[in-house]
């Protein structure tokens, strides 16, 4: 099991700016991408000696109110005809993506995003599971993990029951916060018997896991405030919890310039509810997994991690990143063969692609040899929090320590904090280093270096 150190005193001192790694590279290096690229190399994924398996995802950019933290491609909307516009074009999608992979690649993983999946009406819900079975190789059994994000003002008991029966068996449940003046300032009035009875519907339709996010440093948020949230969560006993670090971005994202700054907790407030809350829920018994993310000790995050297999893509911590990610919708990311590639961010951009009859891809990139070296070490140290220097040279036929001979020296600053060990030919995160494992993995990010000055990034904390 994977122990915590925090220290308020270290963090301050590395109060940088960087990405959170769902991938290396990053979106930010992504450039145009035809679709013919991401064709190659689709086609090119069916010709391993044995193909790997997929996982998809699904975009529902659907909103029927705006919560004023948001920065995920969203449409704000009570017109629910949007959603069937919408879901038209992307069966087209479906269609042209699932005519490039070989019909028994099986769907490992499965999971739809938002804005909110469950914008969607009972029987656009069973439309789209039926046309996603129709043409690709869905899992029956309930041995997939298939996963969807849940607002609970936006669903029923009735709706829990359609997700399970279309296959869904893992919940990801939005609270944020359960403080209902913090929940005021950023326009998502929630209660708390509302979210239970949600939670109650997906055990009772024996969910494999929950999982609920929380957000600190929101508007009116203190100490105290937090401290109820997450006593209120930890009598939940979810499976998972998400433990988010708000960015305030205004310049970036445009619903943020409707919070009141002045309502913001200070940065010292923000780091003693984070420190409070890695405290409470370390001692009720949660393992911290990486990057914001705890769960049970039983929880397969956690066994994947003891057993060295975790990974991240850009659904985040999985057991299934040894799979083709095949992203469908508005802004959606794939991952397959070695490129990465984004649709168009835009229903018009995305429609008029697909009306054309062509993949709505518009951004991206094909991994040269050095991004996958890079993208191996990052994943181990964000999954594993250690890297073997000789697996690394043996897994690329290369010298590790001669290719990264100038970044290990940079990383002496970090040892001599204590952020890291390094042995012969192990580097291990250490307990303090943990909650700083960003700023760690930015010694390997070469693109980090050729990025604008003016690209901006969440606080590592």
């Amino acid at each position: 099991m994977k122990s915590i150190n925090f220290d308020p005193d270290l963090i301050r001192r590395y109060d940088l700016t960087g990405p959170r790694y769902t991938s290396y590279p990053t979106a930010v290096s992504f450039k145009d991408f035809a679709a013919a690229d991401y064709l190659s190399q689709a086609l090119q994924s069916n010709e391993d000696l044995i193909p790997l398996p997929l996982s998809l995802y699904f975009h529902i950019p659907f909103c029927s109110t705006i919560c004023f933290y948001c920065a995920c491609n969203k449409i704000v909307t009570k017109n629910r005809e949007q959603a069937s516009l919408y879901l038209a074009y992307l069966f087209r999608e479906i269609e042209l993506q699932a005519a490039l992979y070989d019909p028994d690649r099986q769907v490992q993983q499965l999971h739809w995003g938002g804005g909110t999946p469950t914008f969607l009406d009972h029987a656009q819900i069973a439309a789209l599971m039926a046309k996603t079975r129709q043409h690709f190789n869905v899992l029956t059994d309930g041995t997939g993990d298939y996963s969807i994000e849940i607002d609970p003002r936006s669903v029923t008991p009735e709706t829990i029951q359609l997700l399970a029966e279309q296959g869904f068996n893992r919940f990801s449940i939005g609270v944020q916060d359960i403080d209902e003046h913090v929940q005021r300032a950023v326009n998502r009035l929630q209660s708390p018997e509302q979210t239970l009875a949600i939670i109650q519907s997906c055990r009772r339709h024996a969910a494999k896991s929950i999982s609920i996010d929380l957000i600190y440093g929101l508007p009116r948020q203190t100490l105290a405030s937090f401290n109820q949230t997450l006593a209120t969560v930890l009598d939940w006993s979810p499976d998972r919890i998400s433990l988010f670090n708000y960015a305030h971005l205004p310049s970036l994202f445009m619903p943020q310039r409707r919070i009141n700054s002045a309502e913001l907790p200070s940065s010292e407030t923000k780091l003693t509810i984070l420190h409070t809350a890695v405290e409470q829920l370390t001692a009720a018994g949660y393992v911290y997994i990486g990057m914001d993310h705890f769960a049970k000790p039983q929880d397969e995050l956690t066994l994947a991690q003891q057993q060295g297999t975790l990974q991240r893509n850009f659904q985040g911590y999985t057991t299934h990143a040894e799979s083709d990610l095949v992203a469908m919708g508005v802004s959606a990311i794939s991952q397959v063969a070695n490129c990465y590639s984004q649709n168009e961010k835009t229903t018009e951009a995305y429609y008029a692609a697909l009306d054309a009859g062509q993949l709505a891809v518009t951004r991206g990139l094909n991994l040269n040899q050095d991004d996958q070296i890079r993208r191996y070490v990052i994943q181990q140290l964000t999954c594993q929090f250690s890297l073997d220097l000789t697996t690394l040279s043996q897994k690329f036929a290369m010298d590790a320590k001669r290719y990264f001979q100038a970044e290990l020296a940079q990383l002496a600053p970090l040892q001599a904090d204590q952020l890291l060990e390094i042995h012969a030919n192990q580097i291990k995160v250490t307990a303090r280093g943990r909650f700083l494992v960003r700023v760690i993995c930015m010694v390997f990010d070469t693109r980090l270096k050729q990025r604008s000055a003016t690209q901006l990034f969440s606080k590592v904390l």
